[in-house]
Parts: C-alpha cells; sequence; structure tokens
C-alpha cells in the first residue's frame, strides 16, 4: 500500500511525540521519527513501523547532516507534515557543541534550521509545520534577538520562557514568508504534560515536574500527544489556521504581547538565520 501522506516527528523518542507517533500508527501515513536516543527511538518505530533517523540537537552539524538525510529519505515524495518537537529545559549555563545557550539551540535554533533546509521537501506536498511551544512563552518582558542564546539568562525558566516566545514569532515569520506558497504552520501549547520534562535542573520546575502535586494537576503523555496529532492530521485552513498560536487545540488570546510584534519576528528571523548559516 501506498502511504498516503509523509509527516515526520522530532523528539519522537519518549513524551507526546512517541504518543503521537502510537495514535498515528496503522493509519497508512509513512512516520519518520527523530529522536536523541538510538535504543528509544528504535524502540518506538519498531512499536509503530516507522522509520527512524538519530539527531542530537545540541549539534547544528546534526541537524544539517539530519536535513540532507531526510531529503534523501522523501525523494520525489516531499514532506506533508514536520512536527517540531523536539526541546527542553536546562540548566542556565548548559551550552551546546556550537557554544549557544542549550534551551535556545535545542528549542528555537535547531528546528529553525531543520525547517528552512526542509522547505524544498515541504513545498512539494503543500506541507504543514507544527510546533511544539508553551505557555511558558508568556514569561518574557523582552527578547533581544542580537543576544539570545549568547548571554545566560538568570533562571533555567527564563532561557526556556525566550525559547518558546521565539517559536510563536518563528511560526508568524514562517507564515508570512511561505504561506503564499502553500506551506501552513501553527505553534502550540500542548498542555502541562506529566514527563520527566525540567529533570536535568534544578530549583522550582524539577520539584513540580517531580512532586505528587504537581503530577495530579498534568495531562498524560498520552493526551498531549493527542493534541500533537490533531494538528498533524488535520487540514490547513479548515482544522487549523496558519500563523495562529494554540493552546491544546484552541485558539487563544493568551499571547505574550512580544508575539504580536512583526518587527521583533522580523529581526528574529534574521538573527536567527545568521546564528545557522543561512541566508536571511
Amino acid at each position: 500500500m501506498t502511504p498516503s501522506r509523509t509527516i515526520v516527528i522530532t523528539g519522537a523518542s519518549d513524551g507526546i511525540g512517541a504518543a503521537a507517533a502510537r495514535l498515528l500508527a496503522g493509519r497508512g501515513d509513512r512516520l519518520i521519527l527523530i529522536g536523541r536516543s538510538p535504543a528509544k527511538t528504535a524502540e518506538v518505530a519498531r512499536q509503530t513501523g516507522a522509520e527512524h533517523l538519530i539527531a542530537d540537537f545540541a549539534s547544528l552539524t546534526q541537524v544539517r547532516e539530519l536535513a540532507a538525510q531526510l531529503a534523501d529519505r522523501v525523494d520525489g515524495t516531499g514532506i506533508d507534515a514536520l512536527a517540531n518537537n523536539a526541546g527542553g529545559i536546562f540548566g542556565r549555563r548548559d551550552l551546546s557543541e556550537d557554544g549557544l545557550d542549550l534551551t535556545w539551540q535545542v528549542d528555537h535554533l535547531a528546528p529553525f534550521l531543520l525547517t528552512n533546509l526542509l522547505l524544498p521537501q515541504l513545498r512539494a506536498r503543500r506541507g504543514a509545520v507544527i510546533t511544539t511551544s508553551s505557555m511558558a512563552h508568556r514569561i518574557p518582558r523582552r527578547l533581544d534577538p542580537e543576544t539570545a542564546g549568547r548571554i545566560p539568562h538568570r533562571s533555567a525558566l527564563g532561557a526556556y520562557g525566550a525559547a518558546k516566545l521565539a517559536n510563536v514569532l518563528f511560526t508568524r515569520g514562517l507564515h508570512d514568508r511561505v504561506h503564499g506558497e502553500g506551506v501552513s504552520t501553527a505553534a502550540f501549547h500542548p498542555g502541562v504534560v506529566a514527563t520527566g520534562f525540567g529533570a536535568s535542573t534544578r530549583g522550582p520546575m524539577r520539584w513540580f515536574y517531580a512532586s505528587g502535586l504537581g503530577r495530579r494537576t498534568m495531562i498524560t503523555a498520552e493526551q498531549g500527544g493527542q493534541n500533537l496529532a490533531w494538528f498533524l492530521t488535520g487540514t490547513p485552513g479548515t482544522t487549523w489556521t496558519s500563523g495562529r498560536y494554540y493552546d491544546q487545540r484552541r485558539p487563544t488570546t493568551k499571547v505574550n504581547p512580544l508575539a504580536e510584534d512583526p518587527d521583533l519576528a522580523d529581526r528574529l528571523w534574521r538573527r536567527s538565520a545568521e546564528a545557522v548559516g543561512l541566508d536571511a
């Protein structure tokens, strides 16, 4: 049977990415799962009958290699949906292989680079780009694209909030640039999900995610995966609106005012392109 659609999910070795893959299995789509852990990613691929590739978003070199591998695999067919779901929160002074704030690179720069490198494949199928953001994007009171990723934040949560705000700004910048060419895009808060999120940090975030009190307020990874799968299987313009930010499956006005600033979105795009070696 010829697959009806090709769907790429990053961050698919665990959490809502793995849950979404399990939900999408058996639909007749071609699933390509991306993860950092070879063993965990291979196991989810085995469970779902999916293909899989390995990449660590702490290395922009690996992101470029991943994009080349994906382009080779989907040559002639293109990509119908790309889920930029890989991410995390790390210590406030943790650095990537490229010498940048690890949270900023993994959560923003790596998916920015991957998406741009895969635009030919997305255009070929009038594809969709779905980015997992967070309600934490409302935390920052300012964002300086010139220093983002290079000057440490006062807290791990501050770094995470900045990266998640960048996800929303990237989504709107991407919509402005490529929606006229048929590519649609949305960012969403999947819900506060009971996973191992925050385990690599210290302080209140780690306590909240590990505590029984915190977990009683959270949704399951399966419920978060359902929200991601809803976007991946939906029809842009009918199920969801391109360029928008959603709280789970609902468009929301509870958005950081900075996310509504087109000049900031443009400056962030240009600075991000420069940081990863792309033309703006």
